[in-house]
């Protein structure tokens, strides 16, 4: 079993991710939390925490830690400081701690956010995180999906390094894609943007990778 961070644990897409590493054979998911008060929900479901404020010092978190999982989002209210500087902030505490692979959550138009009507700011920062995760030689997959919804998953989506269409894709698709990705061969030093589809999420990873 392999110990997972999950940065960002206590968003409404990380606690997704938080359950299915629980439920899974592969990995144990450490969720990163910013309050004490956020303990409790992880506790009782034997769910360990690490305390980290991604405008403080982080490097504590990683210790002990294989992956991790970079969901964290400031919701529009501090871009820089914590979809970007946060994200900076743990690719260095990974790249020291050695670990073996970094999954970030991105966005679609990341890849290109001088073109964006809105959201520029945000994708801008993401877009920065993104390349200094790229340029840090750690093992990478890079995950941008499209707007996000409360659906339930169907375990299907569409997956292209560039789909060049704009769509939705819910929350537990991404969370499971994201978890999927944390496979050693899995999208290895990958960046892929993804929708709701027709592939099931494994072979649509595979095909990206």
């Amino acid at each position: 079993m392999e110990n997972v961070l999950v940065a960002g644990a206590n968003g409404t897409t990380g606690k997704k991710i938080v359950t299915l590493l629980n439920e899974s054979q592969y990995f144990t998911p450490i969720a990163m939390i910013r309050e004490e008060s956020q303990k409790e929900q992880f506790e009782k479901d034997n769910i360990a925490t690490v305390m980290g404020d991604l405008e403080k010092d982080i490097s504590h978190t990683v210790k002990n830690i294989d992956k991790v999982i970079f969901a964290a989002g400031s919701g529009g209210k501090k871009v820089e400081a914590v979809d970007q500087d946060g994200a900076k902030k743990l690719v260095d505490a990974a790249k020291s701690a050695n670990l073996k692979k970094f999954v970030m959550l991105s966005s679609m138009g990341a890849e290109n956010p001088d073109k964006a009507s809105d959201l520029k700011e945000y994708l801008q920062a993401k877009h920065n995180a993104d390349v200094y995760l790229k340029d840090s030689n750690l093992v990478y997959t890079i995950v941008r999906p499209g707007s996000l919804t409360n659906d339930k998953g169907t375990g299907k989506i569409k997956a292209e390094a560039s789909l060049e269409q704009s769509g939705s894709i819910s929350r537990d698709d991404v969370a499971q894609t994201l978890v999927r990705s944390l496979h050693d061969d899995a999208a290895k030093n990958a960046t892929f943007e993804i929708l709701e589809g027709e592939t099931l999420i494994g072979k649509a990873i595979d095909s990206v990778s």
